[in-house]
């Protein structure tokens, strides 16, 4: 039996929910390093020049993926980019939560200016964020997170892959009473 072919086949089937190396090992019935130099020799064929697929791993699941160097003809296929399928808003909370995680609406909502409740529940529709807990704070609020799909939609292994983002602070001490606000007595 060909338990390359039958991994290939498992992660076809298993399509954009992928498979973890766990279910693999359950369902092929072999150890963790026979279940690693099997995904490595599958990825060694994968990487040959000829093959228009390879294997990526995003948060605890293997998954077949296109290579990166064919996107600009798959685009054409598709034609459907996460600009236009998320509005600007939706973008904005989720980059929020994907560098903020976990975190509540309330604190979204604060980071934003506006309320965010309807945009999230539309991520949570759309499997990009998820419930991943409760504060401690009053009224135990949710707190979200993002999801191994979203990782997948934005080509991420883990949010540590999050381009980072500087800041440059240039707050300048000033006395409330010296302001240029201050009224004349």
């Amino acid at each position: 039996m060909n338990l390359e072919a039958i991994l290939e086949g498992l992660l076809f089937v298993s399509g954009e929910d992928g498979i973890s190396k766990d279910k693999i090992i359950s369902i092929l019935e072999i150890t963790e390093d026979e279940a690693d130099n099997l995904i490595n020799k599958l990825l060694d064929n994968y990487n040959d020049d000829s093959r228009g697929i390879t294997i990526k791993k995003f948060g605890d699941e293997y998954k077949l993926v296109t290579k990166k160097e064919h996107a600009e003809y798959y685009k054409k296929l598709v034609d459907n980019e996460v600009s236009e399928t998320l509005s600007n808003s939706a973008l904005e909370t989720l980059a929020i939560i994907a560098y903020n995680e976990p975190i509540t609406r309330i604190a979204v909502d604060e980071i934003r200016g506006v309320s965010s409740a309807h945009i999230i529940r539309k991520l949570v529709f759309k499997n990009l964020i998820k419930e991943v807990g409760r504060s401690d704070l009053p009224g135990k609020p949710i707190l979200y997170g993002v999801t191994d799909q979203f990782l997948d939609y934005f080509g991420l292994n883990s949010t540590k892959d999050l381009p980072k983002i500087e800041f440059e602070e240039n707050f300048e001490e000033t006395e409330l009473y010296d302001s240029k606000y201050n009224e004349e007595i």
